[in-house]
C-alpha cells in the first residue's frame, strides 16, 4: 500500500445549496481551468483535463478556508502555476478519521482510485484528482467545479430518464460506492454531470449505498456496457489494475474486477443489498 495511514470515511461535505455549488470562485484575474471543454470552448475535454492534472500536481497550494460540514479535514484552496490558477479541494490524510469498515488504506487513496477508474473507463464522473503533498501533508487534491445552481438536485436524483445519472449509477456499482448522496451530484452548466466524495468506495464486501436505485433490475444501456468492457480490459490487461494496487488492497482490486464481470454477465443494474442500508443517511 502506498498510503498506509488509517482509513477514513467521507461523510457529507456540501449542502445541496452550499459547498461546491455556492463557494467563492477563483479570483477574476486567474486563468481558470474548465474541465470538460478545451481552451477554445470546443467539446474536446482532454487538453483541459491534462492541464488540470498538471496544475493540481505541481502548482502552489494556498488554503483559503475549510468546509466545516465535512467529517474529515477538507480544505478549499487556490492553486497556481505558470500564470494559471484554479480552485480545488484538498483533503490531507492527517485529517482523516478511521472507519471500522474501511480499515485499510486512506480516504485520499480511494478518492484517487475512483478518479482513475472514472477516467480510464470513460465514465467521466469524477473531476480531475491527484495525490500530492500539501500544507498539512500528503492527501487528495481535486479540481473544484462550480455546479449549476439552477438545477434542483432532489429532482435530478429522482429522474429515471437522465442518461448521465444512469451512467453514474453503474459507475457507483463498479466502485462499490457506499455514500452516493444527493448533495454529491454536481451538474455542470454545459451538461456534464460530476460526482464528488468517493472516499468510501472499493470495499471488497458489497456495500453499495446510493440514492440512485430507480434502475434496479433494468437492462444496462449500450453506453454502460461499453464502459464496463473498457474498464475490464484495462483492469485485467492494461495498467489500471496495477495503478489501483498503489491505493487499494489486492483483495479490493480483485473485487472490483469481479463486480465488473458480474455486471457484464447479468447486463442489468444491481439490486440493493439485503444486509446493508441501501440509502445513505441523511440522503442529502
Amino acid at each position: 500500500m502506498a498510503d498506509a495511514a488509517p482509513a477514513s470515511g467521507a461523510k457529507r461535505e456540501r449542502r445541496v445549496r452550499s459547498g461546491r455549488r455556492a463557494a467563492a470562485a477563483a479570483p477574476a484575474d486567474s486563468s481558470v481551468i474548465d474541465p470538460g471543454a478545451s481552451a477554445d470552448g470546443t467539446a474536446d475535454p482532454w487538453p483541459s483535463e491534462a492541464a488540470s492534472l498538471s496544475l493540481l500536481a505541481t502548482g502552489d497550494l494556498e488554503v483559503v478556508g475549510r468546509l466545516v460540514d465535512a467529517s474529515n479535514a477538507t480544505m478549499y484552496c487556490r492553486i497556481r502555476a505558470d500564470g494559471a490558477q484554479a480552485a480545488c479541494v484538498y483533503k490531507p490524510i492527517a485529517g482523516e478519521r478511521p472507519l471500522w469498515d474501511f480499515p485499510e488504506g486512506t480516504l485520499a487513496g480511494r478518492e484517487l482510485a475512483a478518479y482513475l477508474v472514472s477516467r480510464a473507463g470513460g465514465w467521466d464522473v469524477v473531476p480531475p484528482t491527484v495525490y500530492r503533498d500539501g500544507p498539512f501533508g500528503p492527501g487528495m487534491c481535486q479540481l473544484w467545479v462550480d455546479a449549476d445552481q439552477a438545477v434542483d438536485l432532489v429532482e435530478l436524483a429522482r429522474s429515471a430518464d437522465d442518461a448521465r445519472l444512469r451512467q453514474m449509477a453503474v459507475f457507483d456499482a463498479v466502485v462499490n460506492n457506499a455514500d452516493r448522496k444527493i448533495g454529491h451530484l454536481l451538474p455542470m452548466p454545459g451538461g456534464q454531470l460530476y460526482g464528488c466524495d468517493h472516499g468510501v468506495c472499493f470495499s471488497a464486501e458489497y456495500k453499495l449505498r446510493t440514492v440512485l436505485w430507480q434502475w434496479r433490475g433494468k437492462k444496462l444501456t449500450p453506453a454502460a456496457i461499453g464502459a464496463l468492457r473498457r474498464s475490464h480490459d484495462l483492469l485485467t490487461a492494461g495498467d489500471l489494475g496495477e495503478e489501483l494496487r498503489d491505493w487499494l488492497t489486492a483483495e479490493e482490486v480483485a473485487a472490483t474486477i469481479e463486480r465488473v464481470e458480474r455486471l457484464l454477465a447479468a447486463k442489468v443494474h444491481p439490486y440493493p443489498p439485503a444486509d446493508w442500508p441501501a440509502v445513505p443517511w441523511p440522503p442529502i
